[in-house]
């Protein structure tokens, strides 16, 4: 059995009936938007912040989920989908998981409002049943993910990045994200308890970790679905790279910034720069790095009992470090 069937065996009947719920909070009176919102469910991808958001929900109440469960995991699914619409957009990507993205086949003009539709959808489905905990959360995770973006935009220019900033950078890009699903999940079963900021900074913690192992495929030699070297050739500065930079000579320092900024497109000169931060012990590093927020992780779900919402958390952080694309 795949990992994802066996994480997903605890939820299997909320996750179907999910699904259901979903294709409903995305249907609209125009036929345009329901073709395309159509096409976004049928090309759906492994639906792990759904997941979280129901385990961490029969985790935390020892077996139940409610409505507010159901609406917690469909808006933080309409966010992320007018995230990923978006994102297609301003990195003019044709392809998204293998198929056509939304901007390829209609355009930009109507991606972009498709995107903007999908988070008002999302934001309307907690504002209209009162959910304003939940929205909280949804909102904050919107507010940083932007940040986040602009922050790495800013610091791209002049490549000066700090680990401190790199870290934040992820926090908020990537991490907040899966923080709000594990936060949401809690929230919708157990408002007001300590549960939901624990099981927040779970959820940070395991998006740090993804991160990380994301900025590590940059160096593998696997089809992976994402080319070697990509983040090198986009100047975006990711943990092996910013160890290195930090530890290596004067001279070398100069040479991997100059690689980085004005030779980014040279296939020879990134696979250069790629072998000089392995040599370096840039990826151990980053590896070192990304198993300690892994057992922090883990730490957190230890204070939960035993169940097997807790097992299939446990395999989903294992899942993060281990999965090969």
């Amino acid at each position: 059995m795949k990992v994802v069937e066996q994480i997903k065996l605890p939820i299997v009947d909320e996750m179907e009936l999910f699904e259901k719920k979903f294709s409903e909070s995305m249907i609209s009176k125009v036929a345009l938007l329901n073709r395309i919102t159509h096409y976004i469910v049928n090309r759906k991808g492994k639906q792990m912040r759904p997941m979280f958001v129901f385990l961490v929900a029969k985790m935390v109440s020892r077996g139940d989920v409610n409505e507010r469960t159901y609406r917690g995991a469909s808006v933080i699914e309409l966010i992320h989908t007018a995230t990923l619409v978006h994102d297609d957009v301003v990195d003019d990507s044709n392809q998204r998981r293998g198929f056509f993205s939304i901007n390829a086949l209609w355009k930009n003009k109507i991606a972009v409002l498709v995107g903007d539709y999908l988070l008002s959808k999302g934001l309307l489905l907690s504002i209209d049943h009162g959910d304003f905990d939940l929205l909280k959360i949804i909102s904050v995770a919107v507010r940083e993910m932007s940040e986040g973006e602009l922050l790495q935009i800013e610091k791209a220019r002049s490549l000066d990045i700090t680990e401190e900033v790199y870290y934040e950078i992820i926090r908020q890009k990537t991490a907040t994200l899966i923080a709000a699903c594990c936060g949401l999940g809690a929230c919708s079963v157990a408002p007001d308890s300590d549960n939901v900021q624990k099981m927040r900074k779970f959820g940070e913690l395991i998006g740090m970790a993804f991160q990380i192992k994301d900025d590590l495929f940059d160096y593998g030699d696997a089809a992976i679905g994402k080319p070697t070297g990509i983040d090198i050739k986009e100047q975006k500065m990711t943990l092996p790279l910013i160890y290195t930079l930090n530890h290596c000579s004067k001279e070398k320092k100069k040479w991997l910034i100059n690689s980085v900024k004005n030779h980014n497109k040279d296939k020879k000169r990134v696979k250069q720069v790629i072998d000089f931060v392995k040599i370096s012990g840039g990826l151990e590093y980053a590896i070192t790095i990304m198993h300690q927020f892994k057992n922090e992780a883990l730490t957190i779900l230890s204070e939960y009992p035993d169940s097997d919402y807790k097992s299939s958390l446990e395999l989903m952080v294992d899942y993060v470090i281990d999965r090969k694309k």
